[in-house]
């Protein structure tokens, strides 16, 4: 088994890539062939991560739990949370070829845990990280045995306030401060774009010295470029094979095409953004030489005459004197003919 390439430690260091995060989640249907086409799916797309949930569903839901509004519209209305989770959970045997799939390819397998059996399940196989889902933020105990457990964490902060994203953080940096990402998240599914409110990444990072990302509920890939160019450093995205497929999830997700998209469009991104310092593009040395202009002869100069400032016209090629060097000259002598429409030069005047 080929260990991933991706270290999970370093991610929001400066110069480290944005992580993409390729969310299988639960639209694997509880089929394993279908959860290995993900795996190979997120491979070609590019992903760094693809992460599946792990939960058991007597754990995570009781027996009169509701569906969601969006889980009805895409399952079966008379069937309770905890029956649709029953079908969708993984096994521990289930976990090890997705892990063994995914660290071929060279990318990291995670998944999130939603109860304290799956927690300890995930840790067994010696997970790099952890990603907390948003539904768990408000559970401190939680978020301490996670912490305790040394693994980076990625945490989502959908349907929180600020202060609770506060007590959440205490927590995990009470129970032992791992290295901490937190992600901006909308719980909706799918989220209107006029709700993402990616400014509030920024907040994050300026209330709690964290790195932070976001994680896209949104249909497309638009949002996720823009939180990118905002300084997400992580993006998680759905993803499926087919939206059409019947389950919670695949309709407020990426099909494989789109996913690619995604992940051009950050790598894009991101090489855009640069370091900040303002100075010439290499790629800009030619243009420069057309667009600029030069300080150059409007007439004939004649050996001996002081230059005045009606004797010179800026105009282009630009590799020549920089027209902010005329106060240089204005005044001098001619050491020679200048001929009308030359590139002026010291060495076509005296010195002072």
């Amino acid at each position: 088994m080929t260990a991933s390439t991706v270290d999970l430690r370093r991610v929001g260091e400066p110069g480290q890539p944005c992580l993409i995060i390729a969310e299988a989640g639960v639209n694997h249907n509880g089929d394993m062939a279908l959860a290995l086409k993900l795996v190979d799916a997120a491979r070609q797309a590019g992903a760094d991560a693809v992460k599946f949930q792990t939960f058991k569903a007597s754990l995570l839901a009781s027996r009169s739990a509701p569906k969601a509004a969006y889980q009805l519209r895409s399952t079966d209305a008379g069937e309770s949370q905890q029956a649709m989770l029953e079908r969708l959970q993984l096994s521990r045997a289930d976990h090890l070829p997705l892990m063994e799939r995914c660290h071929a390819a060279g990318m990291a397998f995670l998944s999130s845990p939603f109860d304290l059996e799956s927690l300890a399940l995930l840790d067994s196989l010696g997970l790099p990280a952890l990603k907390i889902p948003s539904g768990e933020i408000t559970n401190p105990e939680f978020l301490k045995a996670a912490a305790r457990l040394g693994k980076p964490i990625i945490l989502s902060t959908g349907m929180s306030w600020l202060g609770e994203v506060e007590a959440a953080v205490r927590a995990i940096e009470d129970a032992g401060n791992p290295p901490l990402v937190l992600l901006h998240c909308v719980s909706a599914y799918p989220s209107d774009p006029a709700d993402s409110n990616l400014r509030a990444m920024e907040t994050l990072a300026r209330a709690f010295g964290k790195p932070v990302g976001w994680s896209d509920h949104t249909m497309g890939i638009e949002t996720s470029l823009a939180a990118v160019a905002l300084g997400a450093c992580v993006v998680e995205k759905h993803f499926t094979l087919d939206c059409s497929m019947p389950g919670p999830d695949h309709r407020a997700s990426l099909e494989p095409d789109g996913l690619a998209a995604l992940v051009r469009g950050v790598r894009i991104v991101e090489s855009a953004l640069g370091d900040g310092l303002k100075r010439p593009a290499r790629s800009e040395a030619d243009t420069a030489r057309v667009a600029r202009k030069s300080l150059t002869a409007a007439r004939d100069i004649r050996a001996g005459e002081a230059l005045s400032g009606a004797m010179v016209l800026v105009r282009r090629p630009g590799d020549g004197l920089s027209p902010s060097s005329l106060e240089l000259l204005l005044g001098r002598r001619a050491a020679q003919d200048i001929p009308e429409g030359s590139l002026l030069s010291l060495d076509h005047f005296t010195k002072p």
